[in-house]
């Protein structure tokens, strides 16, 4: 019986070093990926276009040392129409036009609000200006947390609404960034035909089941032209 139990322990002890070697393993790979990411960009032998995203209301972004350092393009976030008028978006936009990057705007999406308001909010943001590149709406909140309830049928119908007014005010179909929650509730990839922008770090993405034109393919990339890591994509072709 002793000696049964000396065996015992012993494999509980070899049970407990292999869990405690596979969760160091984990600990250490999650740290490599960290640092990884921190500067790492698609092949651009594969993808010779690239750019970055500027969140809403970012502040002292380096326009030129972001071109300097690879990018080609740019697109500037807006924030969501709700909130007051971003009073910094005009500067950021006339400072990204000055360091010769190509720029393009993109938009939320807000299911609980009707799409006259978003469309407002962004014609008032965005002047008309036949170089800058296609808009995006971004696709990613869903209406369940909206008050009083929205069905899909209604999601779906508003953001028809301001895809319209959109391309009508910018003269330009509209790129959706489709977020993978916001495609696995609505199936918009298969039912609204316009390019898609995808979103997955490291690995390309596949969830649209269809092909897509942009890929946000970092989402943490550490930059001199930025205090705060930005948003690396690139353009499949």
């Amino acid at each position: 019986m002793a000696r049964r139990g000396k065996k015992k322990a012993g494999l509980g002890i070899w049970v407990f070093r292999g869990a405690a070697l596979l969760v160091l393993v984990a600990v250490s790979f999650a740290a490599w990926f960290w640092w990884d990411m921190r500067g790492w960009r698609p092949d651009a032998e594969l993808y010779p276009e690239q750019g970055a995203v500027i969140e809403a209301r970012a502040a002292d972004t380096r326009f030129e040392t972001l071109k300097a350092t690879g990018a080609d393009f740019v697109y500037l976030e807006l924030g969501e129409a709700v909130l007051a008028p971003d009073p910094g978006f005009a500067a950021r936009l006339e400072n990204a036009r000055d360091s010769g990057l190509k720029i393009g705007i993109s938009t939320p999406f807000d299911p609980c609000l009707n799409a006259e308001k978003q469309s407002s909010y962004f014609t008032r943001m965005v002047p008309r200006d036949s170089a800058l590149l296609p808009p995006a709406i971004s696709l990613k909140s869903l209406a369940s947390v909206c008050q009083p309830a929205i069905s899909d049928a209604a999601v779906e119908s508003e953001l028809m609404t301001l895809i319209n007014q959109i391309e009508m005010h910018s003269g330009k179909s509209v790129i959706l960034r489709l977020g993978r929650d916001f495609e696995l509730r609505h199936n918009i990839a298969r039912m609204i035909e316009r390019d898609l922008w995808l979103e997955r770090d490291r690995a390309r993405p596949d969830y649209a089941g269809r092909p897509w034109l942009l890929w946000s393919a970092n989402s943490q990339y550490v930059s001199e032209a930025s205090q705060v890591p930005i948003e690396w994509m690139v353009v499949q072709r």
